[in-house]
């Protein structure tokens, strides 16, 4: 039995714990041989505390996923664990503090052993740093696993742990999940615990990467907030739709690009399932937002985020943060933001929010909108690497990112699903987005696609060594 663990979800695992089948303690110590066996090849791990995951397991069980191992991203503060948030800045930083959202982790039970890569501050879509190295992609080692939760995605993908803690603030909890065949929920704004972690403007949603629609439907139960102005809490959605959607569709990205061939014969065939699967599919045009000016006020949000952080470390360092905490993408872009007028900021947030009205008009016209979560396949590592100049990394993340940026702006929920592969078998996720609040919608439709099209089986030949 604890062979074939590593292919549970994490509710799977959670009902040999409840049952008596297997130990919380099995469980741990069958991720901990994963985690020796793979990683070396992946390095999805930022750092661990197995002593204190041991003792996790042999408490009382409490909560629905007791004893099932868990990864946090390391942009999450997790009271004794090292925050790093990909940076040497932040090199042996341990937060004492714990928030509404870390709280329920711990209650669901879930065993925290570590925490996973990210790029530095969340700032890049590929998991490459300076302090951890490099995240490879367990289906193509060669690829990127995306970002910036590319840790997390290559450590459920791989195995190693069934489900992972993710955030998205412009696509990384869908992209890496499209990237790494994975499942990988946005949530709505406010629909979470709150964690103390605060930005300029609002675009960050926590959430996780599962393998299964119903990991991913049980942890947003377990860490959902109450939110009144979304309605009723959803609890845990289990069951699929039950009548026909209209579904909107189309491949444009916000920049304008449409999707490499793979891409978009991929995109036709899910329009195809869905029809199948008897609901309208409507062509639309991409939303109507100008999308160099979103991206401008994505990195001139991210640039202001980083002169505030040296504002506050020049102090304890008696110096500016230099080349030796910092990747010279993020000291570029703290450079680069404190050219810009004072009017910078209030301009980008006047733009921001009219962006997120249209996105919120156009999704009120149908149930649900269809598009590719990537215009391409994960890129070669190296093509986000933070020592390339500014340029040419924005440029390349307007194409990585052309779709899920205007999901965070808007508030609204969106996932990725594992639905397509390319020929030589590298994942090709599809993102269904809906209207705020609409997350039942989402998962119910996810539950269908799951079971007309089943990816569970589906593993990286790297998994199955």
């Amino acid at each position: 039995m604890t062979d074939a663990l590593w292919k549970l979800d994490a509710v799977g695992q959670a009902d040999l714990v409840c049952k008596g089948i297997v130990s919380a303690k099995e469980l741990l110590d069958a991720a901990i041989a994963r985690i020796a066996q793979l990683d070396p090849a992946i390095h999805a791990i930022a750092s661990t505390d197995f002593e204190k995951a041991q003792q996790q397991a042999e408490r009382t069980p409490n909560g629905a996923l007791f004893g099932v191992p868990f990864l946090i991203k390391d942009l999450l503060p997790y009271p004794g664990l090292p925050c790093q948030m990909g940076s040497r800045l932040f090199r042996g930083h341990v937060p004492s503090e714990d928030s509404d959202y870390t709280r329920k982790l711990s209650a669901s039970g879930l065993n925290t052993i570590g925490k996973s890569t990210t790029s530095e501050l969340g700032l890049l879509g590929s998991t490459e740093t300076l302090l951890h190295g490099i995240t490879h992609n367990p289906w193509n080692l060669a690829l990127s696993a995306t970002g910036s939760s590319g840790g997390s995605a290559a450590a459920v993908a791989s195995g190693m742990v069934p489900i992972a803690h993710a955030n998205d603030g412009g696509g990384s909890i869908r992209i890496p999940a499209s990237a790494c065949g994975l499942f990988g929920l946005k949530p709505s704004r406010g629909r979470f615990a709150k964690t103390g972690v605060a930005m300029a403007y609002d675009l960050l949603s926590e959430g996780c990467l599962s393998r299964s629609v119903r990991d991913s439907a049980l942890f947003l139960s377990l860490t959902e907030a109450d939110a009144p102005q979304l309605g009723p809490k959803l609890g845990f959605v289990r069951s699929p739709i039950d009548r026909p959607l209209r579904i909107g569709f189309y491949d444009q990205t916000l920049m304008g690009h449409s999707p490499i061939p793979v891409v978009a014969q991929a995109l036709q065939r899910v329009v195809s399932l869905c029809q199948s699967l008897g609901h309208t599919l409507i062509p639309m045009e991409p939303p109507q937002v100008h999308g160099e000016a979103l991206s401008r006020g994505f990195f001139a949000i991210a640039g202001f985020g980083m002169t505030q952080l040296a504002a506050m470390m020049t102090p304890l360092l008696g110096r500016p943060p230099g080349p030796d905490e910092l990747e010279p993408f993020t000291l570029e872009l703290a450079a680069w933001f404190s050219s810009l007028p004072e009017s910078t900021l209030p301009q980008v947030f006047a733009d921001l929010d009219a962006a997120g009205l249209v996105m919120r008009a156009y999704l009120d016209r149908v149930d649900v909108v269809l598009c590719p979560t990537m215009p391409i396949l994960p890129p070669p590592l190296g093509t986000l690497d933070p020592t390339l100049d500014r340029q040419t990394l924005i440029q390349r993340t307007e194409l990585l990112a052309g779709y899920t940026p205007i999901h965070s702006i808007s508030g609204v929920p969106a996932m990725s699903v594992p639905l397509e592969q390319s020929p030589d078998g590298v994942p090709i996720g599809m993102h269904f987005a809906a209207s705020i609040g609409e997350e039942a919608r989402l998962l119910q439709l996810a539950y269908q696609l799951e079971q007309a099209a089943p990816w569970a089986q589906r593993w990286p030949t790297l998994a199955s060594a």
